[in-house]
């Protein structure tokens, strides 16, 4: 969690400084395997070089980023958890629960389908 102390102080609301900690420190302890780097500005785990997801603040909510293929192949879970969701992300809402489970099925799906993936991001 070292890696993301520099992002976290950044935060000036109290409420999302604690929400963002806790799903930050969720998935370190869920997937102690898994690199954990800031790019563009947002925290990013990593398994072997390549993108496994991605967090980022906004004023109303977090977003999550399991690209493309994670939004697509969870899409009704995750509208049946709450979420509304872009291609690219969903969104939770700082005041809403985070549905752990249903995040650690999307981690799981992009660790199996990218195992032998060697670029950072899917192709298309």
């Amino acid at each position: 969690m070292k890696v993301f102390e520099e992002y976290l102080n950044k935060f000036e609301e109290q409420k999302q400084l604690q929400r963002m900690t806790e799903v930050l420190t969720w998935v370190s302890e869920t997937f102690p395997e898994l690199g954990q780097r800031i790019a563009w500005n947002e925290p990013m785990f990593t398994n072997h070089g390549t993108f496994i997801i991605g967090f980022s603040a906004s004023k109303k909510h977090m977003a999550v980023s399991p690209e493309v293929a994670g939004i697509t192949h969870f899409a009704q879970k995750i509208e049946e958890a709450g979420y509304a969701h872009t291609k690219n992300i969903f969104r939770i809402k700082w005041e809403e629960p985070v549905n752990y489970p249903l995040l650690k099925e999307i981690i799981e799906f992009n660790l199996l389908e990218k195992a032998d993936y060697t670029d950072f991001w899917r192709k298309a």
